[in-house]
């Protein structure tokens, strides 16, 4: 069960096993303790959605200010609805441009970086392994999990890193829920050869129409690469049935903001998963 907390006038969950966690801090923030107004009142987040810039401006400003990290140690990426992995090294530079950063995952191990995924329904999950002091964001559309981006994440930890499955904690944050993902059947169909598709995709009330569970999509692929089910928490929080609190695309008819959510390695502190 996610805990609801704030910082200043921001609203966020975080996830009891991470905030175990010494050497991180993260935060799956709610839309609320912003500036903005109208459809993206009021922490919007996203300069692309139609929202004053200014508004934005000041709701990084707030979120910076919360949580005592400078606004430029805040790492965005493009969110393209692929899957594609953006790993920063230690240490140097890390991107070139702005388009440099189509991707739909960050994995590092740099500290000071918070690493962040904008979302509206889709699915944001932190992957964390405590050992290696490596951490994860993924960004997690049904494209994305429909490409199985969450499992590639966890396969580019164990590659990479040495990263052991085992021993690595998973949270996944506020999105679009079962009760309220109605797909066509071409997303349906992307979905139908992933293993375990039965336990998160089933038949809509309408033809040619399915109701698609992503959380679970995503849990079930952090499972079948050797997560263990206690080392993974979930918020079972629907952003489009909680509108006063998330912003929700398919909930508002596609005009609104956008909330952030973040993970980062701030020291040298450890823990251990159970």
């Amino acid at each position: 069960m996610f805990t609801l907390a704030k910082k200043n006038t921001i609203g966020y969950l975080h996830s009891p096993k991470l905030s175990d966690c010494d050497f991180l801090v993260h935060a799956f923030c709610t839309r609320i303790g912003g500036v903005s107004r109208n459809d993206y009142k009021s922490l919007n987040m996203s300069f692309r959605e139609g929202d004053e810039e200014f508004h934005v401006l000041q709701n990084w400003d707030k979120l910076a200010s919360a949580f005592q990290i400078p606004t430029e140690n805040f790492l965005v990426l493009n969110q393209v609805h692929g899957d594609n992995i953006f790993v920063i090294k230690p240490h140097g530079d890390y991107y070139s441009s702005h388009e440099a950063l189509n991707y739909d995952a960050i994995v590092t191990n740099r500290t000071n970086l918070a690493i962040c995924i904008k979302t509206a329904d889709c699915v944001p999950v932190f992957i964390v392994d405590p050992v290696k002091k490596t951490i994860a964001a993924v960004h997690a559309g049904w494209r994305g999990s429909a490409l199985g981006i969450t499992a590639k994440v966890v396969r580019l930890m164990q590659n990479q890193y040495g990263s052991k499955p085992a021993e690595m904690l998973a949270a996944i944050g506020p999105s679009i829920g079962c009760c309220c993902y109605e797909v066509d059947a071409a997303a349906a169909d992307a979905f139908c050869k992933q293993r375990d598709s039965e336990l998160f995709l089933f038949p809509g009330k309408r033809k040619d129409r399915w109701m698609l569970d992503l959380v679970e999509a995503n849990r079930r692929q952090l499972l079948n690469c050797g997560l263990t089910a206690a080392n993974i928490e979930a918020a079972d929080v629907c952003t489009a049935c909680h509108q006063e609190a998330f912003f929700s695309h398919r909930g508002s008819g596609g005009i609104t903001g956008r909330q952030i959510n973040f993970i980062m390695i701030k020291g040298d502190a450890s823990c251990s998963p159970e």
